[in-house]
């Protein structure tokens, strides 16, 4: 738990994924529509990645990946940021994470 938490607090916009999770590049899609970039952390990369997975489960993180942490705090996975896009309500949320260019 320990690991996810310091990950999750490295950068505003964080990504718990593997590199095969077909959902995550919808929600690197959204992002990028957003001109936000996460950090990507993939468990599969990672010799703990097993053990952070069941962490993210222990967060109730119902579908544990994608996981996606937004100013430290469990979002949830690709439902819970995909749904309140289209109302909006997301938008505020990574606004501060935007890129300037």
């Amino acid at each position: 738990m320990d690991k996810v938490m310091r990950f999750a607090s490295k950068k505003g916009v964080v990504v718990f994924s593997k590199s095969s999770c077909c959902l995550y590049h919808a929600v690197n899609t959204l992002f990028q529509e957003q001109t936000v970039n996460p950090m990507v952390h993939e468990l599969d990369q990672d010799s703990e990645g097993r053990e952070m997975k069941r962490a993210l489960t222990r967060l109730r993180c119902n579908n544990p990946l994608p996981a996606i942490f937004i100013n430290c705090k469990l979002v949830g996975s690709t439902n819970e940021v995909m749904s309140p896009h289209p109302s909006g309500n997301l938008t505020p949320l990574l606004k501060p994470y935007e890129a300037l260019f």
